[in-house]
């Protein structure tokens, strides 16, 4: 069975589907594997390293594809100047990314008509199991990491407390909105740093995780759960929102830095930072909104740039992960070759839907959309 892996062309996507570590495990596993000529080269990973390992390098991307079986990607095919990746992949082949099919509609019907079978590893369920395949929260990780980092360097304090001749610093006070994997990742982020961290969350039962990493939680008493299983959160009642909006404020206008991280259902970015909570915040504060990628959690960000409103800058970055390719190549890599490496048989890809991770993950089929979620999105564009 031969895989395909070939060249990121998103603007400013630097990261590959496969590096040399984990081609060497699926072709001990008994795949061939083609990558397209550079594909490796902006996370760090040469072409030499790909060929001694008896990887196939192909420099025309719509050969590549259409001798394809299984095609890998990090994101969703895209459109080249020369066409569109899902024209050149033969029909009935297979590609496992993270499509992100919410907010991705079109490439969802591109695959639909191709006939292609896509699993999206952003929709694998948050299982045990399926822990080592999960590129959700590898990427949400390093996006915590870098956020932190980031509003650190816009910030124009130090975070840490320091003892000088001249006297005591005291700490930058970090306020960090969301406990998922991003928001945990930037709470361990900014008290290794030495700041003073406080952590809300919609869901309460996540306090022992946001004090477990050595955050102060503060929160609201919910009139309904906010919970919408598999660690992911659900939209809040209009009381329950006015309540939480209230605390957010107050939180706001305390702090130095305030990284955001909340998303709906993982994918879309609900409204917390309102005009009126910038305006009360100190002046060379700073917000990072990690929820940029999905629309933004705060109402006067600009997804992709710093804005100033106030004397309070406001970090709105993309892809987050791009910016650090190496390491998230390496884990997305390992993420892909585990859920490949899961449902090989016999030297190839064997399908089979009544596994709750395909199940899960599956998003089109034999020119249907079989996710859910995605054929609801897709009926609301048509609606």
């Amino acid at each position: 069975m031969r895989i395909a892996v070939p060249r990121e062309s998103a603007p400013g996507e630097r990261r590959v589907a496969l590096v040399p570590e984990s081609c060497k495990k699926l072709i001990q596993a008994g795949y061939e594997i083609a990558i397209e000529s550079g594909a490796g080269e902006a996370a760090g990973f040469s072409d030499v390293e790909y060929r001694e390992l008896a990887v196939t390098l192909q420099p025309d991307p719509q050969t590549l594809l259409g001798g394809a079986d299984l095609v890998l990607k990090v994101g969703p095919p895209v459109n080249r100047n020369s066409g569109h990746e899902v024209s050149w992949m033969r029909s009935g082949a297979i590609y496992v990314g993270s499509l992100m099919p919410l907010r991705n509609v079109d490439a969802v019907q591109a695959l639909v008509a191709r006939q292609i079978t896509a699993f999206s590893t952003d929709a694998i369920p948050r299982t045990t199991r399926a822990q080592a395949m999960d590129t959700l929260s590898s990427m949400a990780n390093i996006t915590g990491y870098k956020g932190v980092l980031l509003g650190a360097i816009e910030l124009d304090k130090y975070f840490p407390m320091l003892m000088t001749a001249a006297g005591m610093v005291r700490p930058a006070k970090v306020f960090v909105i969301g406990a998922g994997v991003a928001g945990l990742q930037a709470i361990a982020t900014a008290r290794r740093l030495g700041a003073n961290v406080v952590a809300t969350d919609v869901r309460p039962e996540v306090k022992e995780q946001i004090e477990s990493v050595g955050a102060k939680y503060v929160g609201i008493e919910l009139a309904e759960s906010a919970a919408a299983g598999g660690g992911y959160a659900k939209e809040l009642s209009a009381e329950d929102r006015r309540r939480q909006s209230q605390l957010l404020a107050e939180e706001c206008s305390r702090s130095d830095v305030v990284v955001t991280t909340a998303l709906i259902g993982g994918v879309f970015a609900p409204r917390l930072i309102t005009a009126d909570t910038v305006k009360a915040m100190k002046r060379g504060s700073v917000i990072v909104d990690l929820g940029a990628d999905g629309g933004g959690n705060c109402e006067l960000s600009k997804p992709g740039e710093t804005v100033n409103v106030n004397g309070v800058s406001i970090v709105a970055p993309l892809n987050l992960p791009a910016t650090m390719p190496f390491h998230a190549s390496l884990l997305f890599s390992r993420n892909l070759t585990a859920f490949v490496q899961a449902f090989t048989k016999d030297k190839a890809f064997q399908l089979d839907f009544n596994d709750e991770i395909q199940q899960g993950a599956l998003i089109t089929h034999a020119g249907e959309v079989k996710h859910a979620r995605t054929r609801e999105a897709m009926n609301k564009v048509h609606a």
